[in-house]
């Protein structure tokens, strides 16, 4: 849970500003920061009208694959299983009485595959937002500064100090269709984002480090479209 030290009227963060030279850099390097480090865990928070889905999972931003396992939060147990997907494909695994965390070796069976929706899926768009928050190179700070980033406030989240700021180029990149808010360490580290998307009243949000990080291992039999 995060503990703002600043709200506003709104129930945000308060004293929105322009980033400083600081807070453009690490802005512009969250990103490459989880490219670098090959992979993160993550717990995505998907909203939908009949409950959340949760997917706790292992991200390899090299190898642009995730893989973990999904329950509902607030509604029935049907989509509960393991997860598994890439830029163009997702791929379930339906387990009664899914696991806390999947296991490290994908099953050998019982996949099915589909392609990964671009509009119109709450998960999918989560999925394609949780991949879309890694890249081999860093964003240029100086152009992130131009185009409207802000620094909203401070809070202490998961027992890190961090930054709220917002990214405007980071829309496209990650697949969301409103504000991106970034929760970030002093050295650039991503603790959270949290998106609002097309399809939903309620943002999606990606924590990471919810758990230790597992290698990503292919899903036999599946041939992720790109």
């Amino acid at each position: 849970m995060a503990i703002f030290l600043a709200v506003g009227d709104g129930g945000g963060p308060a004293g929105r500003r322009a980033l400083t030279a600081d807070e453009a850099n690490r802005l512009a390097i969250t990103r490459f920061l989880n490219y670098q480090a090959t992979g993160r865990a993550v717990t995505i928070t998907v909203p939908g009208t009949a409950g959340e889905l949760v997917v706790t999972a292992s991200v390899d931003y090299r190898a642009k694959r995730g893989y973990g396992v999904v329950h509902g939060s607030g509604r029935d147990t049907s989509s509960d299983g393991l997860i598994a997907w890439s830029a163009g494909t997702v791929s379930v695994h339906p387990t009664a009485d899914a696991p806390a965390t999947a296991p490290a070796s994908p099953p050998g069976s019982g996949w099915y595959s589909r392609p990964l929706e671009t509009s119109g899926s709450s998960l999918d768009t989560s999925l394609a937002i949780a991949l879309g928050l890694g890249s081999d190179r860093p964003d240029n700070a100086e152009l992130v500064r131009q185009n409207g980033a802000a620094w909203l406030g401070k809070a202490r989240l998961h027992g890190h100090r961090v930054d709220i700021m917002t990214g405007p180029d980071a829309r496209a990149k990650a697949g969301s269709s409103g504000t991106v808010r970034y929760w970030l360490g002093p050295d650039g580290t991503m603790y959270r984002m949290r998106a609002e998307v097309a399809s939903e009243s309620r943002p999606v949000t990606v924590d990471f480090d919810t758990q230790g990080y597992v290698p990503v291992r292919p899903v036999p039999g599946v041939t992720p479209a790109r």
